[in-house]
């Protein structure tokens, strides 16, 4: 990778320079101390689990309550991860008592080309937090090896988000296939009951008989050929109440897998359903784009007309097509990326020039949203964290500011995750 979107500090560089250190040079693994910050968030993301996560930060985080949601108790794990004191201690102890397996299985590896073979076998089977936390923390992986797992976990979780659509492709067919659950759950249990009431009616008559026969089998000879058939038409019941058991087992189950494909389709169309404004947002303005100077003033021009607009990060392949249409709808537009070229410093100086601060969630780090907030909260800015950095995101979300200026206003309120989207 020539140019990664993401800057190696001074103080991980000096734990591998490229080729395997001298083993004299070797005398331990690395902790979170020493290595770069911004392996930080990935490595605590990836390799602990968030129960044992959210135990750990109560202790060392006076101000964590029961309620903060998981995305809070992240941050408050990567702030102790990156502040290096007891709470670091803490998070290196506890994974490295959960991932102490293979750590045994990576130390007998003697240079680097040894341990990329580990951490590729890891990635075909699927076990990477466990690789992921020893690779980084061995002391034979340098600069260019680390680089590489921290890329290839970021990776990941693009082929995570890049599923969803192949999930929103399955909708209708969940949908159809829910809908079948539960017509033939509902067939069933009809069924069963018409079943129990013929069952218990023909049990209690033969039962009426038995009776009837056994006091009849003292007087005549008949009786007891009588008593002999309603025996078996006694055990043909008993075997038909069996298979009513069975169908009820049946019926349970069709129903509990009714819900949880009811449950599913509903995560589903939520993610379709914000998919699907941005997608309409994105189609309308291009509309208007190409219906020219003559068509009326786009939600996305109402909201940005006259707005001095800063972009904080954001990938690249987006940012010329988003400036177009900022610009195009008359909004003046900065952007700083967020610290990966630009010096993080830039942003406070930037602020007082601005109406407006966005960003996209899914393509910052922690430490520069966390500036940002603190600095747009000193300033009185507004604020509007993006679902992604995409293009239909942009305009979805600032065409919905039409009749309320942004730069006159509170900060705006999100209903994505900071994180996730």
């Amino acid at each position: 990778m020539d140019h990664p979107p993401f800057a190696i500090s001074p103080l991980a560089g000096a734990l591998g320079r490229g080729s395997a250190p001298a083993p004299a040079a070797v005398a331990r693994r690395a902790r979170l101390a020493d290595l770069n910050p911004h392996f930080h968030c990935s490595l605590i993301g990836t390799c602990i689990g968030t129960s044992a996560l959210r135990r750990l930060v109560r202790r060392h985080v006076p101000a964590a309550g029961a309620v903060d949601t998981d995305l809070d108790v992240h941050h408050d794990a990567v702030a102790l991860a990156m502040d290096g004191g007891a709470g670091a201690k803490a998070l290196n102890k506890a994974l490295d008592e959960q991932h102490a397996l293979v750590i045994r299985r990576y130390a007998p590896a003697r240079d680097e080309a040894a341990l990329a073979a580990l951490w590729a076998e890891a990635l075909k089977s699927g076990e990477v937090p466990g690789a992921y936390w020893a690779l980084m923390t061995h002391p034979l992986a340098g600069d260019t090896l680390r680089q590489r797992a921290f890329g290839d976990v970021h990776m990941l979780s693009h082929l995570v988000g890049a599923a969803n659509r192949a999930d929103i492709r399955r909708l209708v067919a969940l949908e159809a296939r829910t809908a079948e659950l539960q017509e033939q759950g509902e067939r069933l249990q009809a069924r069963l009951h018409e079943t129990a009431a013929a069952h218990e009616a023909q049990l209690a008559q033969a039962r009426a008989e038995l009776a009837h026969a056994r006091g009849e089998a003292a007087r005549t000879p008949e009786a007891g050929a009588d008593a002999e058939r309603l025996r078996q038409a006694l055990e043909r019941l008993a075997l038909h109440d069996v298979r009513l058991a069975v169908a009820e087992r049946e019926t349970l189950a069709a129903r509990a897998a009714a819900e949880d494909a009811e449950g599913r389709l509903a995560r589903q169309a939520a993610l379709a359903e914000a998919q699907s404004e941005e997608i309409a947002a994105l189609e309308a303005e291009l509309a208007r784009l190409q219906a020219g100077t003559d068509a009326a003033a786009s939600p996305l021009e109402q909201g940005l007309r006259g707005l001095r607009l800063l972009y904080v990060g954001g990938r690249p392949s987006t940012l010329a097509t988003i400036r177009a249409l900022a610009e195009g709808a008359g909004a003046r537009w900065l952007h700083h990326d967020g610290g990966l070229e630009d010096r993080k410093g830039l942003l406070a100086g930037m602020l007082p020039r601005v109406d407006c601060v966005v960003f996209p969630v899914d393509c910052i780090d922690h430490d520069s949203m966390q500036q940002l907030k603190r600095l747009c909260a000193r300033h009185g800015l507004p604020f509007r964290p993006l679902r992604s950095a995409s293009v239909a995101s942009f305009v979805a979300a600032m065409g919905t500011n039409t009749g309320q200026p942004l730069a006159n206003g509170a900060a705006i309120a999100s209903h994505f995750c900071l994180r996730h989207g």
